[in-house]
Formats: C-alpha cells, sequence, structure tokens
C-alpha cells in the first residue's frame, strides 16, 4: 500500500500530478502555503497547447471539464505600434490548437476533481531538512512537521524543495512585468477596448511594451514590459498611487488609448520581476525527492511555463503508477524524460523575450505569427 506522497505547492502542476495520481488510485497530500482556494486571484489568462497541457489534462480525465471553461474568441491577436496603428491582425480561426482559459477557472476543476482534504491549506513549508533513508521532514509555519520518503516540490520559483536537489538559485533577467486591470472595459473603456479588440494586443518597442488580454467577463488584463534594473524597480512603491504615474511616464508619446492601460487601471500596480533558472538546470538522483514545474525549470515567460507545469506533472503521476512499488525507478524514469524535455525550451523562452522587447521588436514578433522573417533588419524607432 501507498503512502500519501507529499506535493508541495497547489498550483496547476503539484494539482495535476494529485489528480493523475487520484486516477491510478494512489493518495497523495498537497500542502499549501495560500489560507484557501479563494485567498487570491490566481492569474489571467492562459494558452493551453495541444502537445502538453491539453495532453496533461486528457491523462488527468478533464478534458471535458476543460472544455467548458474556455473563452472562446481569445485566440485573436493584434500588433499596434506606439501610435495605435495596426500592424498585424489575426482572428481566432477556431482550430483551437491553443485555447485560452483563465488559470483560477484551470485550478478549480482540478481542484474539484480531487478528493476533500487532499489540499492541506494553510501549510507554508518554512524548512525541509533530510533525515536519511530517502526520507525528508518538513516543517511548517505554524512550528508543526510531518515526514515522506515521496517528495515532490511543485512550489514554483522559489522552492523550499529545490535546495535538497540543487544549489541553483533564480536570477533577474533584466525584465519586469507590471499588472493592472481594467473592469466593464467596453462600457467604461471604449476607446481602449476597441484598440485591444476581442483578444490579446501586442504594442512593443525595443526595451519596453505594452501587452493586453480580454478576459471572460469584460475585463482587460495588462502587462506592461519594461526592461529595467532591479535597482529601478526596487525604487518604487508599488503600494503609492504615484507608481501609477512613474509606470505611465515611461510611455510618454504613445497613443492615449495604450496608456489608459495603466493610467486607468483600476487595481494597484503589482511588479512581477521575471527571474530565470539556469539554463538547463538538471541535478543528480537524490532518493525520494523531485521538482516540477516552476521549481525545476524556471524561465522567462513565453506561453510554455503552465503546459510544462502541468505536463510534469502528469508525466510524473504516471511513472509513479507505472512503478507502483518503487518510487525511486518511477523518479528515475520521469527525470530521465523531463531533462531534455525542457533543455530547448530555454533557448526558445529568452529567444521569445528577445523578439518582444530587444532590437526586432515589434517586427520579429510579427514574424511569429506570419512565419516570416523575424525582423533581423528592422525594428520600431520612435521619431
Amino acid at each position: 500500500m501507498h503512502h500519501p506522497i507529499a506535493i508541495v505547492g497547489a498550483g496547476l502542476g503539484g494539482l495535476i500530478l494529485a489528480r493523475v495520481l487520484h486516477v491510478h488510485g494512489i493518495p497523495a497530500t498537497v500542502y499549501e502555503a495560500d489560507p484557501s482556494a479563494k485567498s487570491r486571484t490566481q492569474g489571467g489568462q492562459l494558452d493551453i497547447h495541444e502537445d502538453d497541457g491539453q495532453r496533461a489534462l486528457a491523462d488527468a480525465g478533464l478534458t471535458d471539464e476543460f472544455r467548458a471553461i474556455i473563452h472562446e474568441g481569445a485566440e485573436a491577436s493584434r500588433v499596434l505600434d506606439p501610435r495605435g496603428k495596426v500592424l498585424f491582425d489575426a482572428p481566432d480561426d477556431g482550430t483551437g490548437q491553443r485555447p485560452e482559459v483563465l488559470r483560477g477557472d484551470l485550478r478549480r476543476i482540478l481542484l474539484d476533481s480531487l478528493p476533500d482534504r487532499t489540499v492541506q491549506w494553510e501549510h507554508k513549508v518554512t524548512g525541509v531538512r533530510t533525515l536519511g533513508d530517502g526520507r525528508h521532514e518538513l516543517t511548517f509555519a505554524d512550528g508543526a512537521t510531518t515526514t515522506s520518503s515521496s517528495l515532490v516540490g511543485a512550489d514554483g520559483a522559489w522552492s523550499r524543495i529545490r535546495p535538497l536537489l540543487s544549489d541553483a538559485e533564480p536570477e533577474y533577467t533584466g525584465t519586469t512585468y507590471i499588472d493592472t486591470y481594467l473592469y466593464d472595459a467596453d462600457e467604461r473603456h471604449t476607446a481602449t477596448a476597441e484598440t485591444v479588440s476581442v483578444g490579446a494586443m501586442y504594442a512593443l518597442t525595443p526595451g519596453k511594451g505594452i501587452i493586453a488580454h480580454r478576459e471572460a467577463g469584460n475585463i482587460l488584463h495588462t502587462y506592461v514590459l519594461l526592461n529595467r534594473s532591479a535597482e529601478w524597480i526596487g525604487a518604487i512603491d508599488f503600494t503609492d498611487a504615484a507608481a501609477t504615474a512613474r509606470v505611465a511616464a515611461e510611455f510618454d508619446g504613445w497613443a492615449p488609448e495604450l496608456t489608459a492601460l495603466i493610467t486607468d487601471g483600476e487595481t494597484a500596480p503589482v511588479a512581477r520581476m521575471i527571474h530565470t533558472l539556469p539554463d538547463g538546470h538538471r541535478w543528480e538522483r537524490v532518493p525520494g525527492v523531485t521538482l516540477l514545474g516552476d521549481a525545476a525549470h524556471l524561465m522567462p515567460p513565453s506561453g510554455d511555463g503552465a503546459n510544462l507545469a502541468m505536463l510534469d506533472g502528469a508525466e510524473l503521476g504516471k511513472a509513479v503508477a507505472a512503478h507502483p512499488d518503487d518510487f525511486e525507478a518511477a523518479l528515475t524514469t520521469y527525470e530521465e524524460a523531463l531533462f531534455p524535455r525542457t533543455e530547448p525550451i530555454y533557448a526558445e523562452a529568452h529567444d521569445m523575450l528577445d523578439l518582444c522587447l530587444g532590437d526586432r521588436a515589434p517586427f520579429g514578433f510579427i514574424g511569429l505569427f506570419t512565419g516570416g522573417p523575424q525582423g533581423q533588419d528592422t525594428a520600431w524607432t520612435q521619431s
């Protein structure tokens, strides 16, 4: 009989793992720092890819539930210049190869698919140590402890579990994303809503840009992209109303319907400094413990992070099911596939960041859609 596998982190990867294990009759306990499933928002819209995210959801037996939460039409994309001129516009072609869903909705269907008390809320891991014989002790914020010989770190960029396996630490890439939201967009922010249109809008130049997604419920979710030092970002108090003006000042001269995505934001701006683990991050096999998702392979955002985390969770769950009496063999099987699968995606993620904010922006990014040259000889310059 299996002792419950301990999963640290109730993000998408950890929950997919718990669900796939449940499908195969294998118990798991997920330890999560949040007090409850609704204690904080879960981020924005995700495009779920056929070859990883959708595959993982199929392994979890949740394809129908996934289809029910798709934001129809959200695969439309347009690219604008800073004055609001449309450079590229593509409708949602209806193929559904990368349908869009809200992260919170996806997390909800995963949570609903698990037995009660699988997720232990308000269990923030503050320490972990190896006891020997493949066993590890977790210490929680309230001082309680538990031990496990089957431990999975699904706890993101600043994983508490990673140090058991690796000395690698995330490093700042030099790029920060700043989140803002506009609500009731069509009625209250008509010009900006028309500029964003029905899907995703990208206004990108070397070193800075604005991305906006139209989300379900008439919401515009904005990501302001800035290549700035950690010191520059750290000097801004994002709890202060002046932060919005400071960020908007970086886009002086841009079309007002674009800058309104910043200045009319109805929530306090949230800065997310983008970090990465070393390219091709891997580790030597350590008995009784492994990693998935950002804990294993944190990289710049390129549309792959959530999909990779879910695929990791599904593949690990299937490996455990294939080795029901040998967790160590399951981890070996999982990691032997994990490392070569994720290594080339680091380069793709760095390339994507360069296409968005490097010297080729925005024409390199447009080349992704058109299949044409990715802007080696052209770049936007604002006169």
